[in-house]
């Protein structure tokens, strides 16, 4: 068996700069880094120079420290400083789920720039009392949309099922994956949300998805608590997950995500992949 790339998520380098975070990062071995789009890291909304001047900057950073990239769309406040995660492509204001769909397209262009594995997205919270196949058919209707530039760009899309928001489960994103029906709509698979909504054994899941699976979250988490944790404090057990992960043979980066230990970042990931090497 090869050995799993782990890789780390920018959102837990929130107090650092990105090239810090990246050097940081490779120095503690990994091979990996999930890069969370925000204010001080790859911006969207810069202008087209400075943008194109950061994301070459990146780009070369990543070759020289060997490190492999996907991109992230979770930040919290970018779009709305107001609405954590607002709006979202299944909110009731057509001009609103317009700007969360402009947003995921600039990622995806900064996704081709870097030459990242994939692009990582999720459905976000309802903001109206719309039945459910109302909700479902804005989600799909962007994800169709995001379809059509990633067969430009041959960007791999992967969503993510997020405890609290509409996809949150795994048989939720089966009917939001058959529905668009499109060979670069795949998973972003988080170990933590598995456990935390009840979905164990998480084996089945990781072997029922496997030639989607594009790019995978982990960290520790108790069931029925969405709270990522530090490894050791939570319920999960780890060695069994990242066995499967390398029996079926994913070679995606296996990211920790722990974007509320940024006040402790360098030692956090030093602990995480520790931990990681250790299982």
């Amino acid at each position: 068996m090869s050995e799993l790339l782990f890789g780390y998520n920018t959102n837990g380098f929130a107090h650092h700069r990105l090239e810090d975070a990246l050097s940081i990062l490779a120095e503690l071995g990994y091979g990996s880094v999930a890069i969370t789009l925000d204010y001080h890291a790859l911006c969207p909304y810069v202008g087209e120079t400075a943008w194109v001047k950061a994301t070459k900057t990146i780009h070369r950073l990543l070759t020289k420290l060997g490190l492999r990239s996907t991109i992230e769309t979770g930040t919290r406040f970018l779009l709305d400083p107001r609405r954590k995660h607002q709006p979202t492509l299944i909110s009731p204001d057509p001009a609103d789920r317009q700007r969360r769909l402009e947003f995921l397209q600039m990622a995806m262009d900064t996704a081709a720039a870097l030459g990242s594995d994939a692009l990582s997205f999720w459905s976000g919270t309802p903001a109206d009392k719309a039945p459910r196949s109302t909700l479902m058919e804005r989600l799909v209707e962007g994800c169709l949309e995001l379809c059509e530039d990633a067969t430009r760009l041959n960007i791999r899309l992967a969503f993510e099922p997020e405890p609290g928001m509409f996809i949150d489960t795994m048989p939720r994103f089966a009917e939001l994956h058959k529905r668009v029906a499109h060979p670069l709509f795949g998973l972003t698979l988080d170990i933590g949300h598995l456990h935390c909504m009840g979905e164990v054994p998480m084996e089945p899941h990781i072997r029922r998805w496997k030639d989607v699976l594009w790019n995978v979250h982990i960290e520790d988490m108790k069931r029925g608590v969405h709270d990522h944790l530090m490894f050791g404090e939570g319920e999960i057990d780890f060695p069994p997950v990242l066995r499967c992960l390398n029996e079926i043979g994913y070679t995606g980066g296996v990211h920790v995500e722990l974007s509320r230990h940024s006040h402790d970042a360098v030692e956090s990931a030093r602990k995480a992949i520790e931990f990681l090497q250790k299982c």
